[in-house]
Formats: C-alpha cells, structure tokens, sequence
C-alpha cells in the first residue's frame, strides 16, 4: 500500500532524496535500512558474502563511474547479480516486480524503472572497462585458487543468432545438429566448471587457431604459480600448466608449439589406431569431479606423434569394449590424474548447459551492431560455394558405386535379362565416369580459389558486420560472478547435502523465498531472517549455510552494518522424523 501511494511513482517514497538527486544535490542516495516483514526475494541477500568474496565490488570504483545520481554505482552491481541469482533473465524482467520491494533489498526505496537501468548499463558499458575489470577478477579469481588454475579447460559455445541486424557467418551448432548463423564464444574454467574469462570470436577462426594466438599467451601471462626458468631448466619433464581441450584442437604441431613454452596438452587421440590387449589394462581408482572415485580400467604407453613428439597415451577400457584414447604432454601425473582431468571435461558442458537453462547465457543485452575490421579474413563464399557441389556430387557419386557394386544378375539367364542388366550396368558406369569427371573439374576450381579473404574482398551484398559485445560482456561477467557466488554456496550446502544438484536445487529456492529484515544500529547489525522451506530437512541444511555465512561477518557495502542470517523460528515439525521423508530432491542441472 506504501508503495502503491508514493507520491513520485510506486515505490518512491524518498521524496527529498530525488529532488535533490534531480538538481544535482546528491551524488547517490544513502543506503539506509528499515524493519520489513515477509519481503519477497529476500532470500537472495544470503548471497551477499559470496558475490562480495568472488569480486562483485572490489575494483568497480576503479574502472567505473556513474554521473550523479540517485543511483549509486554499488547499487547496480548489487541488483544486477541479485537479477540474476533470481533468475531474472534480461532487464525488461524487473518491469513485473515490485520495485518497492526489490528497493528493500538494497537499503533504497525502490529499484531504477528498466528504462533508467538500461541508461546506467549503456553509460557503464561504454567506458570501454570491461575487459581490464574482467581480466582483473580472473587474475584475483586464479590468485585465491591456485591449485584450481593448474589445470584449465577450454571450449567453444556457439551463440546462436536468430535476428536480422546482421547476416552472420554460418556455424555448426552441435546441439541442435543444424548449420545457424551465429557467433563462438571460447570459455576457459576450472575443473569444478566455475569460469575464469571468455574470448569472442565473431568470426569463428577454430579452436586450435584462438588457442594458440590468444588463450596460451594469455595464460602463460596471468596463470599464477608457475615454475620458474630455472626449475623448468632443472628438470626437463616439468611444466607451468595444464590445458585441456576436445579432438577440435588435436595437432601434433601444437602440441609442440606448447610444450617449447612447458605448457601440457590433453586431449582425446584423433586417429587412435588398432584397439590394446585388454590384458593390458589395470584397475584404478579415479576422482572426477565432485563425484566419488570411480574404478576405472586404465593402460598407458608412449606414441611417437607424425612430427616426431613423443607423447602418453592413456587409453580407457568400458565395459562395452570401447577403448577411449587420450594423448597427453603431462609427464609428471600418473595415468588416473591425466583420466580425471580429461574425463572432467563433462563440468565445463554441464556449466553451459545450466547457463543457457538458467542464467540466460544466450540472450542479447542490446541490439546494437559494430563493423568488423576490413583486415579480419572470412572463409571466401565462392570456395564454400565450390567446396559444396564438390561434397554434393562425391556424395551422389558413393552411391552409385555402391549401386554398381550390388547389381548383380541371379536367377536363370535369360536374353531379355542379360541384355536388361548390360544396359543398366552400361548407363551407371557412364553415370559414374561422368561424375568423377565433374568432381575433378569441381576441384580444380576448388584449388584455384582462395580458402580464405579479407572482408574488405568479400561482395558488398556479402558483407556484415559484427554484434556489439560491449553491453553483453558486461553483463556475462555479472553472470559470471553470481555463478561462482551460487557454486561456492553450494558446495556449503553440500556438507549437509548428498548431491550437489539438490544444493544447487535448494538454492533457487532459497532465492525467492520471503524473508524479514530487521536493522539495529545501536548493535550495527542487520538481520536477515530466513522463512522456513518446504521440509526439516532443507531447514538443516539452511542453518548450516547461515552459520557458514555468519562467520565471514560481512559488511553490507555503504554502510557499518554487519550482516546476520537466520531462520525464522517456529515450530518444531516431525515430517523429517516420519519415514520415507528424505532430503529434498531436485531437478537442476550438475554445473
């Protein structure tokens, strides 16, 4: 009702504070807390400790600025990654929540209306900031888990781009097995999935080609903790770190190129030859991620690559028979270490995946466009256009040898049928000669065209431009944020918790369950209280989090107060007690 009878909109009930802001009178309002019962959302304030631990605040009055305002800087950063923990997808979201009490949140009386976020989203963004801030949290984020950037995956997420600002490049999209126009984006994560930084790429050069020229030298630069020149001059199998990527960036000259800087390759062998003695394998126990060690069937031997490297090779045995083969640059790791880090691979897929499900990881911030650099080299569209009708008619041409090779004359021999099947033996054979004569004029054109063309060559009705990345890398950054803030409490929960899927489960709940909120300055504190979730159980294991979040005593940004959490107290209820009442189950996505 407060809200609703606000004199200047809903929820705007500080009158003096936005005149003054107005006038230029108030460079941002103050952050100032009142007791409120059963605010919605409020739940998502529990991930205060960790978005402030994983870097929320800690360099935005380096790199950003805002005008004067009733909006202050940390206030944005604090409502765009409480969005989206909520699962608050895009900004136009916050048009249908009650500003009121998503001010409440924040110590304000209301949130900004979407039109005057998108207005501080564009002013931020444009700074030109974001990727010195982004790399900055990566440096910290690598910094506070050393061990976590010994070993580092790397992949490619194809964005699919289904509007018409611009005609982008064709790409094959795996996981709808359909050729789209969009743009790649490289990820490089820990093994547990939590990401360090991200590479665009609208014109999609591959794996190997953004490994070698942008993600290694970028990791040989800010990976912490590697050998030093001499350590690596003392020992000659040692190395700085390791990257693991799929059959895309298999090449033995890479594998080269890196190790000449000690950098260990892991990835699946391309062309693994002849299956192994199964006598050869041997049980071992293996740790994949955060699942419990596994038996595996593990051999190992040393292959000689075509360039003359040699490597290790670890093949895994299933019980179908299929053996998995993985080569490696790692000579220091036993066979079970170089398994886990290459079976692990399946956290950074899952990290995908719960992003595109949950935090809208696919989704435009704006639709801007920005011209591609007349120097940037695209496939040449008469090449893709010859490469084409060359596979179309090798294809056509495998099936009419396959056809010639099945006809066959059976039966009793007959004038009519011997005559019948020379003709059509005679008519497939021309068919034939006449498509390999076409494919080899096809090639020979093929040849003769260049595979790739700046875009300054491309036909002005062939050529695009790129989507902007300004607004969006701003926000994945956001969003990587709040995804290390909701895995770091996650794994909190999971000490109470059997899988970490119902902890990530519990956590979305957690979100949007109502909360009371109740400020004491004379102690500085405030309080959070937690309403009760569905069972017992969950109420363990939310207790369990608030304890493990009190201990870090955090202070609320703006002000001097400390930030308590609790569970609303209540009744004691026996459901946990009753049999067949277990922990909750839920259904969200392993990341």
């Amino acid at each position: 009702m407060l809200d609703s009878e606000a004199a200047m909109g809903m929820g705007a009930t500080d009158t003096l504070g936005r005149v003054m802001a107005s006038v230029g009178m108030l460079g941002e309002a103050p952050v100032q807390f009142e007791a409120a019962m059963d605010v919605a959302n409020g739940g998502v304030l529990l991930s205060l400790p960790a978005l402030l631990a994983n870097g929320l605040l800690q360099h935005t009055n380096k790199f950003f600025q805002l005008p004067a305002g009733y909006y202050g800087i940390a206030s944005i950063f604090l409502l765009l990654a409480m969005m989206g923990l909520c699962r608050l997808k895009h900004p136009e979201a916050l048009r249908y929540c009650a500003p009121g009490e998503w001010g409440k949140l924040l110590g304000l009386d209301r949130v900004p209306e979407v039109r005057t976020l998108r207005k501080k989203l564009k002013i931020l963004s444009e700074q030109g900031q974001t990727p010195r801030w982004s790399a900055q949290l990566c440096e910290d984020w690598m910094t506070a888990s050393a061990h976590d950037s010994s070993v580092l995956y790397v992949d490619g997420h194809v964005r699919v781009y289904h509007g018409e600002q611009t005609q982008l490049p064709r790409h094959y999209v795996a996981r709808e097995r359909l050729c789209l126009r969009a743009t790649t984006d490289y990820w490089v994560n820990a093994m547990d999935g939590r990401p360090f930084f991200v590479i665009n790429e609208a014109v999609d050069p591959g794996l190997l080609k953004v490994l070698s020229d942008k993600i290694v030298p970028r990791l040989l630069q800010e990976v912490p903790g590697q050998p030093s020149i001499q350590q690596l001059e003392d020992d000659r199998w040692l190395h700085r770190f390791t990257v693991v990527f799929d059959r895309e960036g298999y090449s033995p000259d890479f594998f080269q190129q890196c190790w000449q800087t000690r950098v260990a390759c892991l990835t699946y062998h391309k062309h693994p030859g002849p299956d192994w003695p199964v006598e050869e394998f041997i049980e071992q126990s293996v740790s994949v991620g955060q699942i419990p060690p596994q038996a595996m069937r593990l051999a190992e031997r040393g292959v000689k690559l075509r360039n003359g490297l040699w490597v290790r090779e670890v093949r895994k045995l299933s019980e179908s028979g299929h053996q998995t083969s993985v080569l490696a640059t790692d000579y220091r790791s036993d066979a079970a270490a170089i398994a886990a880090a290459m079976f692990a691979r399946w956290t950074q897929e899952n990290f995908f995946r719960y992003m595109r499900e949950h935090f809208s990881l696919d989704r435009l911030i704006d639709y801007q466009t920005q011209p591609l650099a007349e120097t940037t080299s695209v496939v040449n569209p008469h090449w893709r256009q010859l490469d084409g009708q060359v596979r179309c008619k090798v294809g056509l041409l495998q099936r009419k040898l396959s056809l010639f090779g099945r006809l066959q004359l059976e039966g009793d021999i007959e004038p009519e049928r011997v005559e019948r099947f020379e003709r059509d033996k005679a008519e497939l054979q021309q068919q034939i000669r006449e498509l390999q004569t076409e494919i080899g004029e096809l090639k020979l054109q093929r040849k003769a065209a260049p595979h790739h063309i700046t875009v300054a060559q491309l036909p002005k009705d062939q050529r695009f431009t790129r989507l902007s990345t300004k607004s969006k890398d701003f926000i994945d950054t956001i969003k990587m944020i709040a995804y290390r803030a909701e895995t770091a409490m996650a794994l909190m929960l999971r000490e109470r918790m059997t899988r970490l899927d119902d902890a990530r489960t519990l956590l979305r709940t957690i979100y949007t369950t109502e909360a009371d909120m109740v400020p004491n300055l004379s102690t500085g504190t405030l309080t959070i209280r937690l309403h009760h979730m569905a069972n017992r159980a969950a109420d363990t294991a939310v207790r369990h989090l608030c304890e493990e979040l009190n201990a870090t005593r955090t202070i609320f940004p703006a002000t001097n107060l400390r930030v308590i959490y609790e569970l609303v107290p209540g009744p004691q209820r026996a459901d946990a007690d009753t049999p067949g009442v277990s922990e909750p189950a839920g259904g969200g996505a392993s990341a």
